[in-house]
């Protein structure tokens, strides 16, 4: 994910891969220590990368939107997200969420028996992500090691040492207690899929000031009208249209809080043709009116 605790937005391209770079060529691996509240929207919003993360939920609640699934967390559990897929953190309130993104290939050079046989096998699984619970004794014990990698960044004496030691046994731990039998040439529709809903997304993101139809969204993916329908409901489980009107909301907040521009102008600049119905969504969504808003931000 991340800022790097520069707080704001995601730093991503246009297929939404997120462009910051997770330690360096020689280490590959990041720690970072944050709070979803203090990111733009209180939520860390669609990104993807190749590395694969581990987040500790410390306090409170957050929604992880990962994939093609939606999952309430709580203080004391963790998440696994393998590589490649597309995800999104939310909270109603301030969570700290100590995380960990790293390169597989900090574990054992790609092109070693260690990685094809029991490293490469849980990338190309089904598994978008494994919720981690202290209810269940090895998950539990994984959280536990989980906290140990983030407590070893403290110290300089062996860290990388003590962390690489330490990732094998958390990556064994999962290895050996899930199933990835399931070695998907569906993984591969689902990479497909995921392409054209990233592809939707960035058409949405680029044209939002214009009139934009479902069948617009559709079209740039050579999509029936249903299947894009679809592929919003499954994975951000949002409609095309819906997932439009948000966006032009918060580049409406934005400009409210970054210009002096009137709400009707800032309403028409953002897609909204009337300005009823702008106020009346964006209250739904924020909670206060576009005038409130601009008073409390700037």
């Amino acid at each position: 994910m991340k800022s790097d605790n520069n707080y704001g937005r995601i730093k991503t391209d246009e297929t939404l891969r997120e462009t910051v770079c997770h330690g360096s060529d020689e280490y590959p691996f990041k720690y970072y220590k944050e709070d979803i509240w203090l990111f733009d929207f209180h939520c860390i919003d669609w990104h993807w990368h190749s590395e694969v993360e581990f987040v500790f939920i410390e306090n409170g609640t957050a929604e992880f939107l990962v994939g093609s699934g939606r999952h309430v967390l709580t203080a004391g559990t963790g998440i696994f997200i393998n590589s490649q897929v597309i995800h999104r953190f939310e909270a109603s309130e301030s969570v700290i969420i100590p995380n960990i993104v790293f390169s597989p290939s900090l574990l054992s050079p790609e092109e070693s028996l260690i990685y094809r046989k029991y490293i490469q096998p849980l990338l190309d699984s089904s598994m978008e992500c494994l919720i981690l619970s202290p209810e269940s004794p090895w998950q539990n014990d994984v959280l536990k090691d989980l906290l140990s990698v983030f407590n070893v960044q403290e110290k300089e004496d062996l860290c990388e040492l003590k962390t690489a030691e330490l990732l094998l046994k958390i990556w064994s731990s999962v290895y050996e207690n899930v199933n990835i039998s399931d070695r998907v040439p569906s993984s591969k529709v689902s990479a497909h899929t995921q392409a054209q809903l990233q592809i939707m997304m960035q058409y949405i993101h680029k044209n939002y000031r214009e009139h934009i139809t479902l069948e617009n969204i559709a079209q740039t993916v050579s999509l029936s009208k249903s299947s894009a329908l679809n592929i919003f409901s499954k994975y951000l489980h949002i409609s095309p249209v819906s997932y439009l009107v948000n966006y032009r909301l918060k580049r409406s907040a934005k400009l409210l809080a970054s210009t002096d521009g009137s709400i009707y102008s800032i309403a028409r600049d953002t897609g909204f043709e009337n300005v009823g119905y702008f106020c009346r969504k964006f209250k739904k969504l924020f909670g206060v009116t576009p005038g409130e808003y601009r008073k409390t931000e700037k």
